[in-house]
């Protein structure tokens, strides 16, 4: 596998990017050449540092990086010699078959969506984001990439949720429901009371029906669909409420003798439960529905959620994940016999 990483992009860039990327190189052994784009400077001076010496790396050197305040569409126009550019230009090419990055979500969707292209039958990209689960693993799409969408790009958010959730999770007949604002049929706005009714009609969907926010973490839940603009509320108000509630515990917990002792006997189950809610540990979201892998990482990504980013990246490759998303489409915009 060849993997491009946009060693600029985050906010603790290069330094997190280059050390999650020496743990990935340690345990994964199926990387045959990782790409370390951005300023080869940077690069090697934060390599040194940590004693980082692989000869399956190969540093591709850039003069321009995307900044956060950047206008996506904009940031690739005018910078196109930025670190996510010349990722991206790595997989169009054929050099690399996956680009991760930390950096600004927009300017990646734009680029990938620009340079790669969708997948044939595929409408719109989407980013599906794993949600820890009491049942497992959730894929929330979209998570961000479109805050506008049409019923056929919800039904194809299904579909690619599907397909992802059984060739890198492995679920045979992943379930999938329609986030709305609540459970009854009709219930929704006139695009999801749509999407239902072509959901119960889609082949290859095992469709629940809908489903509320709080199913998100509850129910038995494989695949959520929504647009864009509600996934990306639903995850920032579940990440937001996580780090209150982790707060509120350790005030809870340290606030006496007797509760720091008892904080010390509940550690190990403490640490057990805060790791499954871990983004750290799900490491990166992928971009669907493109020709090549991109992979979507937190901004604030320590070298833990880096590396695990880099999993991510090679699991969809492993997975044949794009070829079975042509596949599925197909069938799907077939006529009824």
């Amino acid at each position: 596998m060849r993997l491009a990483l946009d060693s600029m992009g985050g906010d603790f860039a290069p330094r997190n990017m280059i050390a999650g990327a020496q743990l990935a190189m340690r345990e994964h052994g199926i990387v045959e050449t990782l790409f370390l784009v951005g300023d080869q400077d940077k690069i090697r001076a934060e390599m040194k540092a940590l004693s980082f010496h692989d000869p399956r790396v190969e540093i591709v050197h850039c003069t321009q990086v995307v900044d956060m305040t950047d206008s996506a569409v904009k940031s690739i126009r005018q910078k196109k010699d930025s670190s996510i550019s010349v990722a991206m230009d790595l997989v169009k090419e054929g050099k690399a078959q996956a680009v991760i990055s930390a950096g600004h979500t927009g300017a990646a969707v734009a680029a990938a969506t620009v340079k790669l292209r969708t997948l044939r039958g595929v409408e719109r990209a989407a980013i599906g984001t794993p949600f820890p689960n009491l049942h497992g693993t959730c894929l929330l799409i979209d998570a961000g990439a479109s805050v506008d969408s049409r019923p056929i790009h919800l039904v194809q958010q299904a579909i690619m949720g599907s397909i992802y959730m059984k060739y890198v999770y492995g679920v045979d007949r992943p379930v999938v429901g329609l986030m709305s604002n609540g459970e009854e049929e009709g219930k929704g706005n006139a695009v999801t009371q749509e999407v239902f009714d072509l959901l119960r009609v889609t082949p290859g969907i095992n469709f629940k029906g809908n489903i509320e926010g709080r199913d998100l973490a509850n129910a038995p839940i494989h695949v959520a669909v929504c647009d864009g603009f509600v996934g990306n509320i639903l995850l920032k108000g579940a990440e937001g409420t996580a780090k209150a509630m982790g707060f509120l515990i350790k005030q809870a917990l340290t606030s006496s003798l007797w509760r720091k002792v008892l904080a010390g006997l509940l550690k190990p189950a403490l640490k057990a439960a805060a790791d499954k809610m871990n983004y750290e540990h799900h490491g990166g979201s992928p971009l669907l529905g493109l020709n090549g892998v991109s992979i979507i990482a937190h901004g604030s990504s320590s070298a833990l959620a880096m590396k695990n980013a880099i999993r991510v990246g090679t699991e969809a490759i492993h997975g044949s994940v794009n070829a079975h998303i042509e596949e599925a489409i197909a069938k799907a915009s077939q006529p009824a016999a």
